[in-house]
């Protein structure tokens, strides 16, 4: 198609700001960027779509419009709604380097410009994949209920004799038409894809599985930003967090047509993809929320009251109130990194990593809300109560080793020579009051993964009782000094007051720091107990809201 179709679209509302001369280029694709340099991604001809989120200053305009016009895109469309007026600035740089450039007025969506433009080129140049494109139209308009990527991948094979499916970056199938992979294909052409993308080989990549080849295109999703570790950063944000495109055929055999055509449907399909995204936006806020009160102290009963906002969420339909599980995440690059960058990629991959690995479909995430302080991801998992009808009812919960049984192939290629995934898990707990030492806790198993080797490790709140197995080993002097230090002041105190400090210690430990449930034991009213532990943190210098000192505690018991 040429430019000049753009500004014969009414639908479309875009004003020319600048380019008479040059609307008889050629448009062969569409690109959505906010990146400074989006060149690398630019095979040329495109219609470049941005928000401005680029542009910090005026001086900004000049390199961003000369790298597009170098890369040789047919155009530029800037959308009003994030500066209102097009600033003059593009406007003089887009003249110089004879750049077309549009305005795209706030009331029109970048995903109907890149549906308009994918459909006419589609059309133009394979015209097997106008239904697709069209069935993909009605479908956005229609919303969730239309079909999502099925849809479209369900015409790939009626109208082309393509099988595909869209797999996530660790292989699991999120939309597919006809027989599934065989077990393993998924994971093993994730591990593919992650690979190759790491070694900066260009893609489609063809990958030859069980006799079959396949083809491999990336979903990328539109708009990605910038990551603060520039170029390697970026490179591996993309590499662990976009979908891929699987397609059964060699598209070494495919002519130039056939090659934009499927790179016109990942456009398409990444469309669902910021769809998904948008609607994880509520379930991260309400992790986020939740976080920020448990690390700031706030009192059980906000905490709790965040709690009740976030089970209908995250689990819809269910009557009783969930038990909690913490999950920790941590990405570590060697070299030059960002850590903002990398607790955005450890949210992704946490997020990722939570799902069923058999669940298909966009919405097997639902019930996941992970959120990232720094280089760190949190999730906070909700578990159904279990029904005290059934036989051995009690909180089963996540482990750690099967979190990473499906994943991990994929992920260490995708994290290659430079990379590294730890990851704790907690364990269950029943109410607020115990979320803070479940974070200490998942925090603390996650440092004991990162002591192991192997680039994808994690460890389980049952493994923080491994060191009972080192106690005969300490030696007697240490043990009696270490004991000593702890528990004698609590002794003293008691033989002084018969204040009984050392039972209610050894209570609130075995009651996994459960107010209710110690104050029951003892038969003490919850606001006795809090005096109790209060007097033995004062007495030592100690805070059994830590982990660290939960564990020192414990060790002294065992020793004594």
């Amino acid at each position: 198609m040429r430019l000049r179709a753009l500004l014969e679209t009414d639908a479309l509302g875009l004003r020319l700001l600048g380019g008479q001369d040059e609307l008889d280029r050629t448009v062969r694709g569409v690109m959505t960027t906010d990146l400074r340099d989006p060149s690398r991604y630019i095979s040329g001809g495109e219609l470049v779509l941005t928000g401005l989120a680029w542009r910090r200053t005026p001086e900004d305009s000049e390199p961003f419009v000369r790298l597009l016009a170098g890369a040789g895109v047919a155009g530029l469309a800037a959308g009003e709604a994030e500066l209102g007026a097009i600033p003059d600035d593009l406007v003089g740089a887009c003249a110089r380097h004879r750049l077309p450039l549009f305005a795209v007025h706030e009331t029109v969506a970048f995903a109907s410009i890149t549906e308009y433009v994918v459909r006419q080129v589609s059309g133009e140049r394979a015209g097997d994949l106008a239904a697709v494109v069209d069935r993909h139209r009605r479908l956005m308009t229609s919303g969730p209920a239309g079909g999502g990527p099925e849809v479209v991948l369900d015409l790939l094979g009626t109208d082309l004799d393509m099988r595909a499916w869209v797999l996530s970056p660790t292989g699991r199938r999120i939309a597919g038409a006809g027989e599934p992979l065989s077990t393993g294909a998924g994971a093993a052409l994730a591990a593919e894809h992650l690979a190759a993308t790491r070694g900066g080989r260009r893609a489609p990549h063809r990958v030859a599985l069980g006799g079959t080849t396949y083809s491999l295109f990336p979903v990328r999703v539109p708009g990605h930003a910038a990551s603060p570790g520039g170029q390697a950063g970026e490179l591996r944000e993309r590499a662990l967090s976009d979908w891929l495109l699987a397609v059964e055929a060699d598209a070494g055999e495919w002519g130039a047509p056939r090659l934009d055509l499927l790179q016109g449907v990942t456009q398409l399909i990444a469309v669902e993809r910021d769809r998904r995204d948008a609607a994880r936006t509520v379930r991260r806020r309400l992790a986020q929320e939740i976080l920020e009160l448990v690390q700031s102290g706030a009192p059980p009963a906000e905490i709790a009251a965040r709690l009740r906002v976030a089970a209908p969420v995250l689990l819809p339909g269910r009557g009783t109130a969930p038990h909690w599980q913490i999950v920790v995440a941590r990405v570590d690059w060697d070299g030059e990194g960002g850590e903002g960058e990398s607790g955005a990629v450890a949210q992704s991959l946490l997020e990722e990593i939570l799902v069923d690995p058999v669940a298909a479909g966009l919405e097997s995430g639902d019930r996941i809300a992970v959120a990232h302080t720094g280089g760190e991801a949190i999730a906070l998992v909700p578990m159904p109560a279990p029904d005290p009808t059934e036989e051995g009812a009690g909180p089963g919960g996540l482990q750690a080793d099967v979190l990473l049984a499906a994943v991990r192939d994929p992920l260490t290629a995708g994290l290659a020579d430079d990379g590294r995934l730890t990851l704790g898990v907690s364990a269950p707990v029943q109410s607020a009051e115990g979320l803070r030492g479940a974070l200490e806790e998942a925090r603390h198993a996650r440092r004991v993964a990162a002591a192991r080797p192997g680039r994808v490790c994690a460890a389980g709140h049952h493994e923080l009782a491994s060191h009972v197995l080192l106690l005969p080993f300490v030696p007697d002097d240490v043990r009696r000094a270490f004991t000593a230090r702890l528990l004698d002041p609590l002794r003293d105190y008691d033989r002084r007051h018969r204040a009984e400090l050392v039972p209610t210690l050894e209570a609130f430990l075995d009651c996994d720091g459960s107010w209710t449930r110690c104050a029951a034991r003892l038969h003490l009213h919850v606001n006795t107990l809090r005096y109790r532990v209060g007097r033995i943190e004062q007495l030592t210098g100690r805070d059994l809201s830590r982990l660290e000192d939960k564990l020192d505690f414990f060790l002294a018991l065992r020793m004594s």
